[in-house]
């Protein structure tokens, strides 16, 4: 199952290739900071004790151009990664599943446009109605259901104010806009079940709009 757990300090298990390639770039960056960082503290340091080396950093032309080129190679690296990353979640031409995710104050519509007009609504199961193992504010009465290794088309709004669809483990965090229809891209490389919540504050019971996503086989799916 894909959610949190208490003192977690990394990612979620992905399980979109997508999300593998989110994690990827974040530990490219990260690493690529820590350098730069490294980098300056042993220049700051350098300049700070040798009073030749501040001398030479005020009047070498050539370390002008330098620092002023290496930021630039730097971004232009970096910036590589993101674009296919952004690439590969751009909008799908013939997508097999299409989810509609509506956000309202607070609790989340879905509808399945390729079946018809399959739609329902989504609340949180409150605190005392909770049984055995079901997790305290991510539990739901109704779940979506998205089959695997199918590549599926989600598109967010909102019906009122500024929400966010966000499930971690599948990589998904698309803002649900008033007005505004926006798209997503996942393929879900495993069955399972994974939870996610409303990033955005969307009002008093912000806290209150979990996701859960149940990922079967297209045979169950169907069904």
């Amino acid at each position: 199952a894909g959610m949190s757990y208490w003192c977690q300090m990394y990612f979620q298990n992905s399980a979109t290739l997508s999300g593998v390639r989110v994690q990827w770039v974040f530990g490219l960056y990260c690493v690529v900071t820590f350098a730069i960082f490294v980098f300056v503290a042993l220049s700051m340091a350098t300049s700070c004790f040798s009073p030749y080396m501040y001398l030479l950093m005020q009047t070498n032309h050539v370390l002008e151009r330098i620092w002023g080129l290496v930021p630039l190679i730097i971004l232009t690296f970096l910036s590589w990664p993101s674009m296919g990353l952004l690439y590969a979640m751009a909008e799908l031409e013939s997508p097999l599943v299409t989810l509609k995710c509506v956000g309202h104050q607070w609790y989340w519509e879905y509808e399945y446009s390729d079946f018809g007009l399959v739609s329902y609504n989504s609340y949180m199961v409150p605190e005392e109605d909770l049984k055995l193992g079901e997790p305290r504010m991510l539990t739901v009465d109704k779940s979506v259901v998205l089959p695997f290794s199918v590549w599926c088309r989600v598109l967010t709004t909102s019906f009122d104010v500024i929400h966010s669809w966000a499930v971690p483990a599948l990589g998904v965090k698309s803002d649900a806009v008033p007005g505004r229809l926006s798209e997503s891209s996942v393929k879900i490389e495993t069955p399972g079940v994974f939870w996610g919540q409303c990033s955005e504050i969307c009002g008093a019971l912000h806290s209150f709009m979990p996701i859960r996503v149940e990922v079967v086989s297209c045979e169950i799916f169907g069904k």
